[in-house]
């Protein structure tokens, strides 16, 4: 049976269990990393010399890496649905996900860090609203790509929606000074919150 491991409220994490969701796969969630600990252990570092989360073992196949899982996974599973099987459809949603862990998310976790994480009285308000301008553009970005999409490649929900879609839910949540209006991206974000797995993945506390 596939294992998971990885703390529920890690955004990585988070987009391997939301494909695990959609692909409706039976799992075994092993709750490491922050408090929990665990990323220590012999046992771990056997699997993922890294010492980072997430970290899945499909029946003896281990791949660490959220990207490489949800690829993996997708690959597997999905093929036809969230793997696209046309490659130039396939490449459409995976240069997007390629985008957000390269471009996106590292901005993105330095504006949670500066404001979901750092007490208001501690922010630096300037530094604050410099990140935010960044990461507004950033979405400007998937706000163009979305005109006249319902998904991020196409008319489809495919692994691309995932590592992009999945830090919507904070981007919302959080009290972010700047936020531009995003009417496509807005929208994207309500199909998205349509769907089982997104809501039981992602919204949840962090």
């Amino acid at each position: 049976m596939l294992q998971i491991w990885g703390r529920a409220n890690s955004i990585n994490v988070q987009k391997v269990m939301w494909t695990v969701g959609e692909l409706g796969l039976e799992h075994v969630h092993h709750n490491v990393g922050g408090n929990a600990g665990g990323l220590d252990s012999p046992e771990f570092i056997a699997m993922n010399p890294h010492r980072t989360i997430p970290v899945i073992d499909d029946d003896g196949t281990v791949v660490w890496e959220s990207g490489a899982i949800v690829r993996y996974l997708a690959a597997k599973y999905g093929s036809g649905g969230l793997w696209p099987e046309d490659p130039a459809e396939r490449a459409a949603a995976d240069q997007w996900a390629e985008w957000t862990h390269t471009t996106l998310q590292p901005y993105f976790l330095r504006l949670f860090q500066a404001v979901a994480k750092t007490p208001q009285r501690n922010q630096n308000v300037q530094r604050v609203l410099n990140i935010s301008q960044r990461v507004g553009a950033l979405y400007q970005r998937l706000e163009v790509q979305l005109e006249g999409r319902s998904f991020i490649a196409g008319d489809q929900f495919t692994f691309g929606d995932i590592s992009a879609g999945a830090t919507l839910y904070r981007y919302y949540k959080m009290d972010v000074p700047g936020r531009p209006a995003l009417p496509n991206v807005m929208a994207w974000h309500e199909r998205l919150r349509g769907r089982d797995a997104y809501r039981q993945h992602i919204e949840v506390p962090w």
